[in-house]
């Protein structure tokens, strides 16, 4: 007996000193990753990637001084716009964006090993995303022929352009942002960005995967160690991310994104390798490479910090019980209607 119970404390011992000597660090927690840096660089800033500490304080306070005037009602940029305008020109039918109320990305400049970034992007050294091949410039075009850009006029604008389809002929055909599939801006799939909003990420890590919980649209991206990655014809709406460990730095691989959930136009050869990795004050240093030839002339990769945060993350509710998106798909019934009626009007 005394024998099994000396065995039992040698492996226990042993199994400690294991652990001890383990270098992969215990990501799980919660971060934000919210911040004023941008992804592309202000190009006043050319191939500067720091800026000044008295740059990044002078870029805070701007931005504390430009939330502060909330409350002026006389300003149209900070609040709803009124009744049937776009909060600048009046113009009928647009409802306008968000006042500034409910945009949190952040009050400073991220951060990253000591020094302020000047843009997320550090890779090419200009700070911006590479240029588009030829070949996916004209796709992008033939694609979004019939969705013009720019603000609501109040019209069916689409009726008699191109082959007569239009950008609200069904459900598909709008946004898997607006469709509450995923969140906007890929805050969830890799690379994950920070919005203007509701960027907290919830990791937790076991020895057989690490789950990311991400606030924006309560997505969740399941990464499995130490496997190899699913074959090329299935899809997934955050790719497949498999996993493993070099040293301390957790090394993060993701393919198969499905075309629903493109990112930037990519989907189909579209490579993302992540590293996340734990900094001396428990925030995590985050980076990441994106490569698809197809669509872009280089690889580009960036970096910023998700601060450690002892907020709780919440469920983020998109559309849910509101009916936001079969009066988009009424309305434009409704324009049509109109359309077709003073056409008609002027046989």
């Amino acid at each position: 007996m005394k024998t099994s119970i000396l065995v039992l404390g040698l492996v226990a011992l042993s199994a400690n000193i294991a652990v001890a000597g383990d270098p992969r660090p215990d990501l799980t927690g919660t971060y934000n990753a919210a911040t004023l840096t941008p992804l592309q660089r202000p190009e006043m800033f050319g191939d500067k990637l720091y800026m000044s500490r008295e740059e990044a304080d002078e870029m805070a306070r701007r931005t504390a001084q430009y939330r502060a005037a909330a409350d002026r009602p006389s300003d149209p940029e900070r609040n709803a716009p009124p009744e049937g305008g776009d909060g600048s020109t009046g113009a009928a039918g647009n409802v306008g964006g968000y006042n500034t109320f409910w945009i949190d990305n952040g009050d400073a400049a991220t951060e990253v090993n000591g020094q302020f970034r000047t843009s997320i992007i550090h890779e090419p050294k200009n700070g911006r995303l590479p240029e588009v091949t030829a070949e996916a410039r004209e796709a992008f075009r033939a694609r979004f022929r019939n969705f013009r850009r720019g603000g609501n006029d109040g019209t069916a604008w689409w009726i008699g352009q191109g082959d007569g389809s239009g950008p609200y002929d069904d459900m598909e055909q709008r946004g898997i942002g607006e469709r509450c599939l995923l969140g906007f801006g890929n805050t969830g799939g890799a690379p994950m960005m920070p919005v203007l909003y509701n960027n907290f990420k919830r990791i937790v890590q076991t020895d057989d995967h690490v789950m990311i919980l991400v606030e924006m649209n309560h997505d969740a991206r399941i990464v499995r160690m130490n496997s190899e990655h699913l074959p090329a014809e299935v899809r997934r709406w955050h790719g497949d991310s498999i996993g493993w460990w070099e040293g301390d730095t957790l090394v993060v691989d993701t393919t198969n994104f499905r075309e629903e959930a493109s990112f930037r136009g990519s989907w189909e050869n579209l490579h993302v390798v992540e590293r996340f990795s734990l900094d001396d004050d428990g925030d995590l240093h985050y980076e990441f490479t994106v490569d698809d030839p197809t669509i872009w002339t280089t690889a580009w990769s960036g970096a910023y910090t998700w601060v450690r945060s002892d907020e709780k993350v919440f469920e983020y509710a998109c559309h849910e019980g509101n009916y936001a998106l079969g009066n988009i798909m009424r309305g434009a019934r409704l324009l049509e209607q109109d359309a077709l009626a003073d056409s008609n009007s002027g046989d």
